[in-house]
């Protein structure tokens, strides 16, 4: 599980019934919701929050770097509140479902340094494809 409400709490963040739901809707393990997702859960448990209000908290929220923004293909970004957990993604070609994945090894220093050209690299993301066991089985 995420720990989104905590660390937004320890940070002394404004926490306003609009912000604690976008918060709550987004809180979880492989949550990678886009926008219009996000305010689709959070209406159902504050039916007046708008649209614009979920736009501006998640921009908030990324732009604090407690929530990632992730595209992963030419669809909607998504929201991922592990931002302070290191991990990739693992993507399913067919639905666009998202899991968070953690592999062993350093894929910053896999990189040789004759493929730098003489970046100083400080990140790396991976993106893993393939079809989701839903979409194999249909």
């Amino acid at each position: 599980m995420s720990d989104l409400l905590e660390r937004l709490r320890g940070r002394g963040w404004r926490m306003t019934a609009q912000r604690r739901v976008v918060a709550e809707v987004l809180d979880g393990d492989h949550v990678h919701l886009t926008a219009d997702e996000v305010h689709a859960r959070a209406v159902v448990k504050l039916p007046e929050i708008s649209r614009a209000t979920v736009y501006n908290t998640l921009g908030e929220l990324v732009s604090l770097g407690e929530v990632l923004e992730v595209t992963t293909d030419r669809r909607a970004k998504r929201y991922d509140p592990n931002a302070h957990r290191p991990h990739h993604h693992l993507v399913c070609a067919q639905c666009g479902a998202i899991r968070d994945v953690h592999p062993t090894g350093n894929p910053l220093a896999d990189l040789p340094d004759s493929e730098r050209f003489g970046f100083t690299v400080s990140d790396v993301e991976v993106t893993y494809r393939g079809v989701c066991p839903n979409c194999a089985a249909a």
